[in-house]
C-alpha cells in the first residue's frame, strides 16, 4: 500500500514541487495539499495520511500550532481505532537548521524536520524513514536538539517578571518544583522499563537503526521492534523521536 502524504505549505510552487518528486514514487502518493494550518489540520481529520509535510511558517494558523492539534486528533484516532497500527507522522519542513520553531514543533509532537534545499532522494528516504517509525533528526543535530529542549521555554523581554535574571533571559525559581516533579516521573518511567529496554532506548538515543541494534545485541529486528514498541507505550512517546527527548531528559544518555 503506497504511502499517503499531505503537503502543508502557503507556497504554491513549493507544493507543486513536492507533489511532483513524491508522485513520481510507486510506494508513495499525494493525498491533499494545503495553504495553511488549518486547512492541513483538517485534511488530517478527514483523510488520516502516514505523513504531513508541514510548513512551519504559514497563515491564519502556523505549522507549531497544527502539529499540536494534528498529534491530538491521531492520538484520540488511535484511542477509538486501537486496532489501527499506522500513525499520523509530522514533518517539519525549515529554511534554518534546528531554529526556534522546529524545536517548538519537536515538542507538539513532529516527528523530525527536513531543510527545504534537501535532495529529492534524501526527501524520499527521509519519507520511508519515518514512514518505518524511524526518526530522520541527524545525530550531528540530535545533541543540539536535546541540550535546548531540554532547557524548557524561556520569557525573554523586560516585561518578564522573576527573581533571577540573566541578561534578557529571565528564569524564574517558582519553575523548580515543577521541574522536580516531571524529574520524578521521568525516574519512575525509567524503572519501569527492563534493562533490555534500557539498552534498546540508549542505543535508539545514539542514533543507531533497528538493525544496528540487531546487530549489536545479537537479536532479530522483529525482536528490536517489539521492544521499542513497549519503550513508546511505557515512556508515552509517539515515536522515536520523542523516545529520543525522553532518553536524554531522563538523563538515560548525556
Amino acid at each position: 500500500m503506497a504511502i499517503s502524504v499531505v503537503i502543508a505549505d502557503d507556497q504554491a510552487l513549493v507544493r507543486t514541487g513536492f507533489s511532483m518528486v513524491i508522485n513520481s514514487q510507486p510506494d508513495m502518493t499525494v493525498v491533499g495539499e494545503a495553504s495553511d494550518g488549518s486547512k492541513a489540520v483538517a485534511l488530517v481529520e478527514q483523510l488520516h495520511p502516514d505523513i504531513v509535510l508541514m510548513d512551519v511558517r504559514m497563515p491564519h494558523m502556523d505549522g507549531i500550532a497544527a502539529t499540536g492539534k494534528i498529534a491530538a486528533l491521531d492520538d484520540a484516532y488511535h484511542t477509538s481505532h486501537p486496532d489501527s497500527a499506522q500513525r499520523t507522522r509530522v514533518i517539519i519542513l525549515t529554511t534554518f537548521d534546528l531554529d526556534e520553531y522546529v524545536l517548538s514543533a519537536i515538542r507538539e509532537g513532529a516527528s523530525g524536520f527536513l531543510l527545504k534545499d534537501t535532495s529529492p532522494e534524501q526527501m524520499l528516504d527521509s519519507l520511508r524513514q519515518v514512514y518505518a517509525g524511524n526518526a530522520i533528526i541527524a545525530p550531528s543535530a540530535t545533541r543540539r536538539l536535546i541540550s535546548r529542549l531540554a532547557l524548557g521555554p524561556q520569557v525573554k523581554g523586560p516585561q518578564a517578571q522573576g527573581p533571577q535574571t540573566q541578561g534578557t533571559q529571565i528564569i524564574s525559581t517558582a519553575q523548580t518544583p515543577t521541574l522536580s516533579r516531571e524529574q520524578k516521573e521521568r525516574e519512575e518511567i525509567l524503572e519501569s522499563l527492563t534493562q533490555r529496554e534500557i539498552l534498546i532506548l540508549t542505543e535508539v538515543a545514539r542514533g543507531l537503526s533497528n538493525q544496528e541494534i540487531a546487530d549489536k545485541l545479537f537479536i532479530s529486528v522483529p525482536t528490536v521492534k517489539t521492544h521499542i514498541g513497549h519503550i513508546l507505550a511505557k515512556t508515552g512517546s509517539r515515536d522515536r523521536v520523542q523516545a529520543v527527548v525522553f532518553a536524554y531528559e531522563s538523563g538515560l544518555v548525556s
